[in-house]
């Protein structure tokens, strides 16, 4: 019996272990901006989670234009993946409570309650990632979804 193909799955297999995610988005005067987030991995159906401050410059950005783009990268192994998407503001405790680390203190005094938490969730669009044998970005097939914005 022919096994079915699973982008998200795949998606999961190429940043395991990647504890970190290079988040870019797009602020309102269309410069980048790039800052380190504590990735949650993904989960059906091609969904990405994390934890942010809702004052900081990404979450205003993401008010206005919601792309982004997260990159994950283990030089060692020669792993590097590309995703895109459009990110949601989101407030929910039991979403919170499940990704909360205790090393998230430092930022979120508060802790779950910190009226400063917010989660942005993502949507993914687009994935790739580089495959040594071709000398190339592939894309990650199955994430070809209709533009939000």
């Amino acid at each position: 019996m022919a096994q079915s193909y699973d982008p998200v799955a795949r998606l999961s297999e190429l940043i395991s272990g990647l504890d970190i995610a290079i988040l870019t988005i797009i602020r309102p005067d269309n410069s980048l901006h790039s800052c380190p987030m504590a990735a949650h991995g993904v989960e059906a159906p091609g969904v990405m989670w994390f934890l942010s401050g809702s004052n900081t410059d990404k979450v205003e950005a993401v008010k206005t234009i919601q792309r982004m783009n997260l990159c994950f990268a283990d030089h060692a192994a020669q792993r590097y993946v590309s995703v895109s998407g459009f990110c949601e503001l989101v407030r929910d405790q039991v979403k919170t409570k499940e990704l909360w680390r205790d090393s998230y203190k430092s930022w979120f005094p508060g802790g779950l309650h910190d009226p400063n938490l917010i989660l942005m969730k993502v949507d993914v669009q687009q994935a790739e990632y580089w495959s040594a044998t071709e000398g190339r970005m592939v894309e990650l097939l199955g994430f070809n979804k209709p533009a939000i914005q």
